[in-house]
């Protein structure tokens, strides 16, 4: 068995260029680090520097242990975290991680709901765009995730998370008022074909390429935005047109900018994310019925 403590010195080492660095970044004396890298030689059975004119350089053996240090640092640092977060869960403290259409629409009335029968419970908020809410959650940084995936687009789910279902979320087209598809009840996505576009998030871009590809035009995107309100400006500037959720035109509805459904119809499904062993904690469900509740409010 490897010393993680050890290790992490080791890494320090490596990250660092050299002994003395390494004690003065850990706070060691240099010849303890001496020690400790000389221990990790012994339990290895192999060198892991060797000297080169005044530096270290890696030996093969050096190389793959600073490979996995890294990975086995991460590793324990999200174990710590993820423990830190049961210990929060149990005393009713709940960290959501949620991307900006939801924090503006679900999250608020899922949490005052939650906060007006259980007053004691604690909610903290982060936001991120996915696949940063999900990593968050693995790496112990979030108790509750909240992202969104499309059909055709979804990554494999880690085996030590569990997936809840919230709803499901139409793509619209925005059209500056006044345009001539702005007064038809839907649009045929092939029909925009020659416009120029305003694109959203990294994941939402990657849909709508492949939704334009599968329509047999590569789009003209002009700009890139990931605010919702910037988007919906530039759209009623002229700058060009752009797809977004209709979740979005529910909390930001531009009066010089039209919303209308979509052909093909394309749906996003938003889900909630927690870590398995979570699951059954009181705090956890709770915010889970909370979220559950505005889901379904949402779609009446």
């Amino acid at each position: 068995m490897l010393d993680s403590r050890r290790i992490r010195t080791f890494h320090e080492v490596v990250t660092t260029g050299s002994f003395t660095a390494a004690a003065r970044s850990l706070g060691y004396t240099q010849p303890a680090v001496t020690q400790q890298i000389r221990a990790l030689e012994r339990e290895t059975g192999l060198p892991l520097f060797t000297r080169s004119g005044r530096g270290m350089q890696l030996t093969e053996a050096g190389k793959t242990l600073a490979r996995h240090a890294e990975v086995i640092l991460g590793d324990l640092v999200a174990a710590q975290q993820q423990l830190q977060a049961l210990a929060r869960l149990r005393a009713g403290r709940v960290r959501i991680c949620a991307f900006p259409s939801v924090t503006a629409t679900l999250i608020p009335k899922a949490v005052a709901e939650l906060l007006a029968d259980h007053p004691n419970v604690r909610v903290e908020l982060l936001e991120a765009e996915p696949p940063e809410s999900l990593q968050k959650l693995l790496a112990g940084e979030c108790d509750i995730a909240l992202s969104f995936g499309y059909p055709g687009l979804r990554a494999e789910l880690p085996a030590e998370l569990v997936e809840i279902q919230l709803l499901e979320d139409v793509l619209t087209v925005l059209l500056p008022t006044g345009h001539p598809l702005a007064r038809r009840r839907v649009v045929r996505l092939a029909e925009l074909s020659q416009a120029r576009w305003v694109a959203g998030c990294p994941r939402c871009r990657a849909n709508f390429l492949q939704i334009c590809a599968e329509e047999g035009f590569d789009p003209d995107i002009v700009f890139a935005t990931d605010d919702n309100l910037a988007l919906q400006s530039l759209v009623a500037a002229g700058v060009g047109i752009a797809v977004a959720p209709s979740l979005v035109l529910s909390f930001l509805n531009h009066r010089q900018v039209t919303g209308r459904p979509l052909e093909p119809h394309v749906r996003r499904q938003i889900s909630a994310y927690v870590l398995r062993e979570h699951l059954p904690l009181p705090a956890t469900e709770l915010v889970l019925d909370a979220l559950r509740a505005a889901a379904e409010h949402s779609r009446c």
